[in-house]
């Protein structure tokens, strides 16, 4: 084989990889690869194949659907139980703690970690995700993959201290496959979610994408037409609203590279925003 083939292979071979992590499937499960081209042997005609049991690997596995609203919640922790569980918290270390017991939410199930937050806890601006992937669910912290990166570097060249920023999702644990969680469960994580916000209490609030929009928010917009506006978030346990801003979410800016000049509009408004609360950039 010449070096333009073998280079030309592991091309190939590297995007059949993307493809299949796109696709969700970014875990491996074997201990070896499987050759399902192998041709089964044929029994001689008048006789009856033995039974046989296919290896392990092998074996179909149940096609398992998003949870629904009644299967989100655990019967003997609704709603009800989120609330209290998400008030009965006076400090950060308690509602994670509050949050490690909870099992109210399907997604605690498939997980690896709980994916808290990162960054200071007493910055002014907390930035808000959707939910973890899969290097957020192995490290357990949010933000940590190539989006995180992307993040990490607008902040850095908009000139905002790290230190400035305190970061979290809307949702705790990673959805399988990194699909996109259901509103049951956002719903079950969400009083954990305003609270999180009430025990931080930043001067503003970032929202990255539409999930996190609605969910903070209350609203159905669309993240093109409120991304960088401000937006007061409200809340009874909090004196005052908090300025927040819709941003598009660093994952759909790497998707789509025409979108780099938006977003980094938007971090430029927070920037100056900042600036003009005396915050530290």
């Amino acid at each position: 084989m010449n070096g333009n083939s073998g280079e030309a292979n592991g091309r190939a071979a590297l995007a059949a990889l993307d493809w299949l992590v796109a696709m969700g499937a970014d875990e491996a499960t074997g201990d070896t690869p499987i050759d399902r081209r192998r041709k089964q042997p044929v029994a001689p005609a008048g006789e009856t194949p033995p039974a046989t049991t296919p290896p392990r690997d092998e074996m179909p596995r149940p096609r398992i659907a998003a949870p629904s609203l009644a299967s989100s919640l655990a019967p003997s922790q609704g709603a009800a139980d989120a609330r209290a569980a998400a008030a009965a918290a006076t400090t950060l270390d308690e509602l994670r703690a509050a949050l490690e017991n909870f099992e109210g939410c399907v997604l605690k199930q498939t997980a690896t970690n709980l994916v808290f937050a990162r960054g200071n806890p007493r910055a002014p601006v907390m930035l808000i995700g959707e939910a973890p992937g899969a290097d957020e669910d192995r490290e357990g912290a949010p933000f940590v993959g190539a989006s995180g990166r992307l993040l990490d570097s607008i902040l850095h060249w908009a000139g905002i201290d790290p230190d400035a920023v305190y970061i979290a999702n809307i949702v705790f644990w990673r959805p399988p496959g990194n699909r996109s969680p259901t509103d049951a469960e956002i719903g079950a994580c969400l009083p954990f979610v305003r609270r999180h916000i009430a025990l931080v209490r930043p001067r503003l609030i970032v929202l990255l994408g539409r999930p996190a929009m609605n969910t903070v928010l209350s609203t159905n917009e669309a993240i093109n037409r409120a991304r960088g506006r401000w937006i007061d978030y409200a809340d009874e346990s909090l004196d005052a609203p908090i300025p927040a801003i819709p941003i598009f979410h660093p994952a759909y800016v790497l998707r789509n590279p025409e979108m780099k000049r938006e977003i980094w509009m938007d971090f430029l408004a927070l920037r100056e925003r900042l600036d003009a609360l005396g915050g530290k950039t």
